[in-house]
């Protein structure tokens, strides 16, 4: 009752043969579908990955950035604190890629007394000064860049992007921004070998206005960054931001960084997020600029 016979062999099969088979297949392709479903996320990831890592990707993003630094004042005890809304916004026109970013950054100065009748606090996006009795505790807008990359829109190995900078004299008080409008040229330029991706920043800004009782802008900035991609989103970062004020003193001129952290690509909701922390020691530094800072990201991506 339990078996049936098969015509040709006389052999007898379990009648449940059939369903065990039907089973069997199930779990084979469903292991199939599986791995193919991770093998899709996991080139979505590296997509998303390779967008958040170029500068002059042609996608829709808004960087939240962070920064902590800490050991600035005469008596190196001092934190302040900068926020940098950065949002990206991409543009097609013809064989080109026009990338609009702008960095709007909300600055927190403690109140710094020096008595030597200067202090200044340089970094890429804040420069203050201040008279004897130093620099008084300040929240608010600082001064707001505005950089246009002209990248091709379908490059080779080696992907680069050039065109003008602006500072806008935006700041909301007098110590946390230049008082002057400055332009001048950026670029920028990497490969991505995976799981590699290096390249590097520049932008040099000469002040063309603004009060004459004001220090004239002349500032030459480099971001070089180096990323390591790992499974799962993962990915270890180095990006220091290098500057040099060339109307400062020589003694007084660079800010040099060297650090790094980690960051990861992940999805919240369907939407792409991308989220990095990473410490920096300065070995170069004026005398009342920050020791050490840390840099916290939050990346929101929108690929068209």
């Amino acid at each position: 009752m339990g078996q049936r016979r098969c015509r040709q062999s006389g052999r007898r099969f379990p009648r449940a043969f059939p369903l065990g088979l039907f089973l069997a297949s199930g779990i084979f392709f469903g292991q199939i579908a599986t791995v193919l479903a991770q093998q899709a996320d996991e080139d979505s990831t590296q997509a998303l990955a390779a967008a958040a890592q170029n500068p002059v990707a042609a996608v829709y993003s808004l960087p939240l950035q962070n920064n902590i630094y800490f050991g600035a004042g005469p008596n190196h005890d001092k934190t302040y604190d900068v926020l940098n809304i950065q949002p990206v916004l991409p543009f097609t026109v013809g064989d080109w890629n026009i990338i609009s970013r702008t960095i709007a950054p909300l600055i927190y100065v403690p109140a710094v007394r020096t008595g030597i009748g200067t202090a200044t606090l340089d970094e890429d996006t804040t420069s203050a000064s201040a008279g004897p009795a130093g620099i008084p505790e300040t929240f608010g807008l600082g001064d707001i860049n505005q950089s246009f990359y002209f990248s091709p829109a379908a490059p080779g190995q080696f992907i680069w992007g050039v065109g003008p900078s602006f500072d806008l004299p935006t700041a909301t008080e007098h110590f946390i921004g230049s008082g002057k409008l400055s332009v001048g040229p950026s670029a920028v330029g990497l490969v991505m070998p995976r799981p590699w991706v290096f390249g590097a920043l520049v932008r040099q800004l000469n002040s063309i206005a603004g009060p004459n009782g004001r220090t004239d802008v002349n500032q030459t900035l480099l971001n070089p960054f180096v990323n390591y991609n790992l499974p799962d989103g993962w990915y270890l970062s180095s990006s220091p931001v290098i500057t040099a004020n060339w109307s400062a003193d020589s003694s007084q001129r660079w800010s040099v960084p060297i650090g790094g952290g980690v960051g990861k690509i992940f999805k919240i909701a369907n939407q792409p997020i991308n989220a990095s922390f990473q410490a920096f020691d300065y070995v170069e530094h004026p005398s009342f600029a920050p020791r050490w800072a840390l840099r916290f990201q939050v990346q929101f991506l929108f690929p068209r």
